[in-house]
């Protein structure tokens, strides 16, 4: 009867270690993960002017979407893919016409090259607790060059709102001119976000 009890003990061990090993380790632990509702998370970029007659040039304003992702706060971890090709430059003090004629530059081989690089893709797994919030440390995928970068993030409910500075040199992007060069956008950008998180984990802390 004793033989019998330990051969039983041993079979359920054996059942959950291989199933420990079939199982991938991405979604042993998914549990712990809040996934990031797309329909309300927004990103939104900030491109300044510069030069000698930078009074005559635009500051554009661009929103993306959260294409897919997830917040783990017990792993510190962050995953967000945006689609490059759904930013949409915003602008409402331009025309339609001339905001037409950003977007398609923006997103064209001179920019962005959406169409060769459709995304980009932050991913960190380590975050520092502050008083304020959270500092996120992490790597941006964007027109196929990798960067580390450190966005400060503010957390309330299930919302993670906070902004990271770049450069679009650092990248591989020449910032835009125009005039001969006497308008031209500046190499520093500021990327603005609301993250907003959803499921059982989505909680204020």
């Amino acid at each position: 009867m004793r033989s019998s009890k330990l051969t039983s003990d041993y079979t359920a061990r054996l059942i959950v270690a291989t199933a420990l090993v079939l199982v991938p380790a991405s979604l042993i632990r998914a549990g712990n993960r809040a996934p990031i509702d797309t329909e309300h998370s927004t990103v939104t970029v900030v491109v300044g002017k510069s030069g000698v007659f930078r009074a005559f040039g635009d500051d554009h304003q661009i929103r993306g979407a959260v294409k897919q992702g997830f917040v783990d706060e017990d792993a510190h971890m962050v995953d967000i893919l945006i689609d490059a090709r759904g930013l949409r430059v915003l602008d409402p003090d331009t025309s339609q016409e001339h905001r037409d004629e950003i977007q398609s530059r923006m997103l064209g081989s001179d920019v962005l090259d959406a169409n060769r690089f459709p995304d980009i893709h932050f991913t960190s797994e380590k975050a520092e607790g502050t008083d304020a919030g959270w500092t996120v440390h992490g790597e941006l995928r964007l027109h196929g060059q990798v960067r580390p970068v450190t966005a400060t993030v503010q957390h309330q409910a299930n919302h993670y709102r906070g902004s990271v500075h770049l450069k679009q040199t650092d990248f591989g992007i020449t910032p835009v001119a125009a005039a001969g060069g006497t308008v031209k956008v500046k190499d520093d950008v500021v990327v603005e976000f609301d993250v907003v998180t959803r499921g059982a984990f989505a909680t204020g802390g």
